[in-house]
């Protein structure tokens, strides 16, 4: 979906049908680096993280596995770097961490651009869309139409079908599309749909601007409305977006609970986008939650818009965000594509002082990735300071065990760059400040310090995994009981981390290994 700053702007010319986009093309001196430099190897290239080979991305679309392929859809503007008319763009995996990029899936069409959405095997044939052997790959999706926007109606976002035999490799639109209109909701958009065993039904989770409204169909076609919920819990600082709704199992327990995320632009805990979640209870009909506050997936300014696989292996709940924040989307310093993707986290359920947690960790796949550089343990006395080295710090993986304590764990370079890590035991934050991380003026509030509160600790030492890619890093407390994601852009690669103890008493930095983490891309 897009952000509501940029609705409305003339960004190409729009014809009568079939609809035509005549946009500007990116600058031929941006293809021509690309081809000197080599492929995926631009300044600020992700090595290990989804990104697109050029142009324009932001949410992911349509997340769904079947035959054995991980299908990553997202929202992809071909034609610049910056927003522009939306289509499906497409990628493939067998193991979520390498992609294979396929052409695009979905292009507007007469009803209009194609915004956020999700994607579902029909099993049994529902729709009457594929065949009982050979199920269809269903996609459902947010139309938005631009001329009916500007004109100021409220019925510009509606939500179509479109659908695969061949497993995601072509797409034929629904002949009735829109298949759910829209006349009362500016904003109406985001289905995530799902298959309730319970209830044999399919169930759609929608947003309509500042609540989740759920709907259910027996074919994937014709919708009627159950409910809604969340007009006065969690946060509402701007515009809820993109809906997941899923089932867990709560950690060591057979109690299961309903876990509902809700990405919001802006009123992130700091600032702009972010996504919360609620923990409650879901009976077919209604989603309710004892919740009032909103409870944050990620803290960090750069997690947004993540929505779930449907039909994993196992039915493993596994989670990929847009790795940017609408603050700054269009602004940040690459020139031939611009976003990528967060490591896949599987999601799970634990409690932490009696209250639900929503924990998200890197898959266990992504330790193949990795290349023991070190391995040592570090005695870092009050007030002093202790160094090493990193062979290949923007594209490793940091993983040690340290005291809740005062402490500043610092990423430099040669260019007399730093990204802070810091601990502050008094006040219970863990803190990241990339004001001097590399390149941050493109953005008045990209250098703004990030905070997160560690509450329900529990005892002894906390657990630390961080990994570096080129141009971001991601932050994983207790294995993910804390997380904050953050885009940087360090002008040459982090060659050293130092640690600070601030504290009154010795620090023991325990088994602190350092690993490379291999580059997914093949040339």
């Amino acid at each position: 979906m897009m952000e509501r700053k940029t609705m409305g702007i003339a960004l190409c010319a729009m014809f009568t049908l079939p609809l035509i986009y005549q946009c500007r093309q990116a600058p031929e001196k941006e293809k021509t680096k690309t081809e000197e430099i080599g492929y995926y190897e631009e300044p600020f290239r992700p090595q290990y993280h989804f990104s697109p080979p050029e142009m324009w991305m932001n949410d992911p679309n349509g997340l769904v596995y079947h035959q054995g392929v991980y299908h990553l859809f997202y929202q992809y503007y071909p034609e610049d770097i910056v927003w522009g008319p939306m289509h499906w763009g497409h990628a493939t995996s067998s193991d979520l961490l390498h992609w294979e990029n396929k052409p695009i899936a979905l292009y507007p069409d007469e009803n209009g651009l194609i915004f956020s959405g999700s994607a579902v095997i029909d099993h049994e044939n529902t729709s009457g869309l594929g065949r009982e052997e050979n199920p269809p790959l269903v996609a459902i999706f947010t139309y938005h139409d631009m001329e009916k926007e500007k004109a100021g109606s409220n019925d510009h976002q509606t939500q179509g079908v479109a659908y695969s035999l061949d497993n995601g490799e072509t797409f034929t639109m629904y002949e009735e599309n829109p298949v759910l209109l829209n006349s009362e909701f500016r904003d109406f958009r985001d289905p995530k749909v799902f298959w309730d065993e319970d209830m044999k039904q399919w169930v759609m989770a929608l947003v309509a601007g500042d609540h989740l409204r759920l709907y259910h169909s027996d074919n994937l076609l014709e919708w009627t409305y159950m409910s809604r919920f969340g007009k006065d819990q969690g946060a509402h600082g701007g515009v809820w977006e993109c809906p997941d709704l899923f089932e867990l199992q709560v950690e060591g327990t057979d109690e299961k609970k309903w876990v509902l995320l809700i990405s919001i632009n802006p009123g992130a805990p700091n600032g702009g986008s972010g996504t919360q979640y609620f923990v409650g209870d879901f009976d077919g009909i209604t989603f309710t939650s004892e919740q009032q506050e909103a409870k944050w997936l990620d803290w960090g300014t750069d997690n947004y818009a993540g929505v779930t696989y449907n039909n994993t292996p196992g039915g493993e709940r596994i989670f990929i965000g847009w790795m940017s924040n609408w603050d700054y989307a269009r602004d940040t310093p690459t020139e031939v594509w611009r976003s990528a993707m967060t490591l896949p986290r599987k999601l799970s359920l634990a409690k932490y002082g009696g209250e639900y947690t929503l924990v998200n960790y890197p898959i266990d796949g992504v330790e193949d990735l990795l290349v023991e550089e070190a391995r040592l343990n570090l005695h870092v006395p009050a007030g002093e300071e202790k160094s090493i080295g990193l062979v290949n710090g923007s594209q490793s993986r940091l993983r040690f065990k340290a005291p809740v304590a005062d402490l500043s764990f610092v990423l430099k370079n040669d260019s007399g760059e730093a990204l802070v890590l810091e601990l502050d035991r008094e006040e219970g934050l863990f803190s990241l400040d990339r004001s001097a991380s590399g390149l941050v003026d493109f953005h008045e509030t990209f250098g703004r310090v990030q905070q997160m509160p560690l509450e329900n600790l529990g005892e002894g030492e906390l657990d630390f995994d961080i990994f570096l890619d080129a141009s971001s890093v991601e932050v994983f407390i207790n294995k993910g009981q804390f997380a904050m994601t953050a885009q940087v852009f360090p002008t040459s690669p982090y060659s050293a981390l130092a640690i600070r103890n601030s504290g009154s008493e010795t620090a023991q930095i325990g088994d602190l290994r350092v690993d490379s983490v291999a580059r997914i891309w093949k040339d």
